[in-house]
C-alpha cells in the first residue's frame, strides 16, 4: 500500500514517531535536564530506531527502546565529554523554569537519584511499563527493578517530605 510515495514501513514508522516523540523527549529531558541535549539524544535515538525498525517494531515497548537508546547515548556523550572539559553544572538546571513549583521540585528530586533508579522511575511511572518490560528495556532482572523502584520511591519520599519542612523553617 503506497500513499504519497511512502511504503508501509515508512508510514508505520512515521505514525510511531508522531505519536511517541513528545513522550520520549519529556522523559529524556527529565533525566538530562538540558532541552537541547535531550532533543539531540531523542533525534539520534529515533534515527537508530528507523535504521533498526524491523527489530524495534517487534520490541514489547518501542517507546522504551527509544528512551533507553537516548539515555545510553547520553552516557556515551558524557563519558566522551568528561575527557574534554570539566562538568559545567548542567545537572543543576531544572527543565521548564528552574525547579519552581511541585513539578519542578519532583523533577529535581528524580534527577538527584542514582542513574539506574532514575531509569526505573521513568519507565515504571512515566511509561507505565510493568516490571518485566522495564527489566527487558534496561537489561536487568525483574526483581532488580523492584529493588530499584523501592529504593527510589523511599528516597523521593524522604526528599519531598524534608523539602517542605526545610522551607517552613526558613519562613
Amino acid at each position: 500500500m503506497r500513499r504519497w510515495g511512502m511504503t508501509g514501513k515508512q508510514l508505520e514508522f512515521t505514525s510511531f514517531y508522531a505519536a511517541a516523540r513528545g513522550d520520549c523527549l519529556r522523559i529524556v529531558l527529565v533525566t538530562v535536564g538540558d532541552r537541547q541535549l535531550a532533543e539531540d539524544l531523542v533525534a539520534e535515538a529515533f534515527t537508530r530506531a528507523w535504521a533498526s525498525w524491523r527489530t524495534v517494531r517487534r520490541h514489547p515497548a518501542p517507546q522504551a527502546w527509544v528512551v533507553r537508546t537516548a539515555l545510553n547515548l547520553n552516557v556515551s556523550w558524557w563519558r566522551h565529554r568528561r575527557r574534554e572539559t570539566a562538568l559545567d553544572g548542567r545537572d543543576s538546571v531544572a527543565p521548564g523554569g528552574g525547579g519552581s513549583g511541585p513539578d519542578g521540585e519532583l523533577l529535581a528530586a528524580v534527577r538527584r537519584l542514582p542513574v539506574r533508579q532514575q531509569q526505573v522511575i521513568i519507565l515504571r511511572v512515566f511509561f507505565d511499563l510493568d516490571a518485566r518490560a522495564t527489566a527487558q528495556a534496561l537489561g536487568i532482572a525483574p526483581g532488580t527493578v523492584g529493588v530499584h523502584l523501592h529504593r527510589a520511591l523511599a528516597a523521593l519520599r524522604a526528599q519531598m517530605i524534608s523539602a517542605p519542612a526545610s522551607q517552613e523553617a526558613t519562613e
